[in-house]
């Protein structure tokens, strides 16, 4: 089956979504993270993404006090993004309990120290995130163009060691216009033994399928869970 990964978006506290990245397209879906947070895992979820827009937006770790008190109050195992750009925003991800760390724009513009990350924390812990805006990779909370095609930064950090990739199709995301599965299915093809999370435009329970039949190993979904598309016992009695 596959991995269902719902998301909780932060920025100022809340539990936001933004449509196509953008910021003055915000929609706020709680005030209160860890409850959002204790609702996802009375469900039945095991696993949590958390992206700290905040952080993103501000080139280091803003929300790491709502991180701690998730995993505090929660047996989730969360992955965390946004904002990790330096030694320092790493270590207080996993001092503050996230399981994994989702890391992109250093990726793109610092190689030797995300390969230096990937070598003391390891390939289980640490999510090379590929954020995609037409083929190439969108760095620092999707405002700036690396520059960097999608297949090669992949195959670049996959000969190091990659085993995880949270790759989102900035178009379709916060859209409800379904997800990128020909991409997904092209990364796949070149990469099949890569644990690759799809992530954007989910907007139903049929996306999701569509996903699982086309091998995608996991998916991350907030708008269309928040706003009552999915229905999350059909899916996990499957």
């Amino acid at each position: 089956m596959i991995e269902l990964i719902p998301a909780i978006d932060l920025i100022d506290g809340q539990c936001v979504r933004l449509t196509k990245g953008d910021y003055a397209q915000k929609t706020v879906y709680g005030n209160d993270p860890v409850i959002v947070a204790r609702q996802f895992e009375s469900l039945g979820f095991q696993r949590l993404h958390i992206v700290d827009l905040d952080g993103a937006r501000s080139k280091h770790i803003v929300n790491s006090a709502v991180l701690k008190a998730i995993t505090s109050s929660t047996s989730l195992a969360v992955d965390f993004g946004g904002g990790i750009k330096s030694d320092e925003d790493i270590e207080k991800a996993f001092d503050n309990g996230a399981s994994m760390v989702t890391v992109g724009s250093v990726a793109a513009t610092d190689p030797q120290l995300f390969l230096g990350w990937l070598a003391k924390y390891g390939g289980d812990r640490l999510i090379l995130g590929a954020d995609v805006r037409e083929g190439k990779i969108s760095i620092n909370g999707w405002k700036d163009n690396s520059g960097e095609d999608l297949i090669p930064f992949l195959e670049r950090y996959i000969s190091h060691g990659v085993t995880k990739v949270l790759c989102t199709d900035i178009s379709k995301d916060g859209t409800l216009q379904g997800p990128a599965i020909p991409l997904y299915r092209e990364i796949m093809k070149r990469f099949p033994q890569l644990h690759l999370i799809a992530s954007g435009g989910v907007s139903s329970d049929e996306d999701i399928l569509q996903l699982e039949a086309a091998g995608i190993p996991a998916v991350v979904f907030g708008k269309a869970f928040y706003e009552g598309r999915i229905h999350v016992e059909k899916l996990m009695k499957k």
